[in-house]
C-alpha cells in the first residue's frame, strides 16, 4: 500500500496544482472521485489489470466510461495515467488530492459515530467545539453504532477521540489485566 501511495503522490500534487491555478478545485475533486470509483469497480479493475490489453486500449475504454464526468483536462490526466500504467492508483490519487484540498481550504472532514442518532443541535455543538480545537472549518458526517453503548467516537484525519462507553470499558479492562 505504501508503494501505491508513493506512486500516487506526484499525480495528486500535479492535479491539485493545476486545479488550484485554474480555480477548479471542486471540479477536479468531483472528477477524481468519480474516476476513482470507476477504477475501483471490480469489473473495471479486472480489465485494467489484464496484461493482454494495451495502455492505449485501457485509456480509451476508461475514457469512454468517464467521458460525461471528465472535462478535456481530466481526460488528458486519465490518458497520462493509462500511458504510465497508473490507472489502478486513482483511488489513492483522489484521496491525496482531497487531503491537499482540505489543507488549502483550511477544512477537515470529521466523522462522528455515536450510539444513538445525534440531533442537529448536538452535531452543531460538536462541530463548533471541533472547529475551535482544530482551528479549521469542519465538515461533519454522523453515523450510528449501537455497540458503542454510549458516547461518541470522533475521527478527523489522523486524530481519533474515543469518548464511547465501549472504549472506556476496554481501557479499564486493559488496566485491570496489567
Amino acid at each position: 500500500m505504501a508503494e501505491l501511495i508513493t506512486v500516487a503522490r506526484p499525480y495528486a500534487k500535479a492535479a491539485f496544482q493545476f486545479a488550484d491555478e485554474n480555480g477548479a478545485l471542486a471540479e477536479w475533486s468531483d472528477m477524481l472521485a468519480f474516476a476513482a470509483a470507476v477504477s475501483a469497480d471490480e469489473a473495471v479493475s479486472g480489465y485494467l489489470h489484464n496484461p493482454k490489453i494495451t495502455s492505449a486500449q485501457k485509456a480509451e475504454a476508461f475514457g469512454a466510461l468517464c467521458k460525461d464526468k471528465l472535462n478535456e483536462q481530466g481526460q488528458n490526466f486519465v490518458s497520462l495515467l493509462a500511458q504510465n500504467k497508473r490507472l489502478a492508483a486513482l483511488p489513492e490519487i483522489a484521496a491525496l488530492y482531497e487531503t491537499l484540498k482540505s489543507q488549502k481550504e483550511q477544512s477537515v472532514d470529521v466523522e462522528i459515530t455515536s450510539a444513538f442518532a445525534l440531533s442537529d443541535e448536538q452535531a452543531s455543538k460538536l462541530a463548533a467545539s471541533l472547529k475551535q480545537k482544530l482551528g479549521r472549518e469542519v465538515n461533519v458526517t454522523t453515523a450510528e453504532d449501537k455497540s458503542l453503548v454510549g458516547g461518541v467516537i470522533i475521527r478527523a484525519g489522523d486524530l481519533v477521540i474515543d469518548g464511547s462507553v465501549r472504549g472506556k470499558l476496554a481501557k479499564l479492562a486493559e488496566k485491570l489485566n496489567s
